[in-house]
């Protein structure tokens, strides 16, 4: 186990960079996002502007990946 745990430690995309944390993040965005669905009456326009781009985005850099498909 110790030996998998300092591989996982030194991998070129292991928790010493950004590559590991910028996604991991990311995943806590999206929960968030998945935690709001329950709450209809959307008070914190500070949020919804942030989920509003959020998606824009993705949905653009999706339909980027399926044109160059």
């Amino acid at each position: 186990i110790t030996n998998k745990l300092l591989a996982f430690w030194n991998h070129p995309a292991g928790p010493k960079t950004i590559h590991f944390w910028a996604p991991t993040f990311k995943w806590g965005i999206s929960i968030a996002n998945i935690a709001d669905f329950s709450n209809y009456n959307m008070k914190n326009w500070n949020l919804f502007s942030v989920n509003f781009a959020m998606a824009r985005t993705g949905l653009y850099q999706l339909s980027r990946k399926i044109k160059q498909n």
